[in-house]
């Protein structure tokens, strides 16, 4: 997602799938695949290369589940306290919401 309207369309009617570090947005589009986007405010995690490795690890879980998930625009909150978890405990958190919001696109 590159534009602020996308964004937009996301935070008007989002399901929700989170964690106390990581949320995630999502909302079906008529596009046929998935799309994501990330914010990782500077106010929540200080350090850049922090922001990056969230970033790095976000995209590439995505981009392993990008077949399996449903038509949807995801928006990739990160919060106070996802710069404390671990590559490991961060991939998992991510696999656990991607899974939520797979069951959630089911049941609706």
């Amino acid at each position: 997602m590159l534009t602020p309207h996308h964004f937009t369309f996301v935070f008007q009617q989002p399901q929700r799938a989170g964690t106390p570090q990581i949320t995630i947005l999502g909302r079906l589009n008529t596009l046929g695949h998935p799309r994501i986007g990330l914010t990782v405010a500077k106010k929540n995690v200080k350090r850049a290369h922090e922001r990056n490795r969230i970033k790095r690890l976000t995209r590439e879980s995505f981009r392993l589940r990008q077949h399996e998930l449903p038509p949807m625009d995801f928006v990739v909150v990160a919060k106070k306290g996802v710069a404390d978890l671990d590559n490991r405990a961060l991939s998992e958190a991510l696999e656990k919401l991607w899974r939520r919001h797979c069951r959630q696109s089911r049941g609706s």
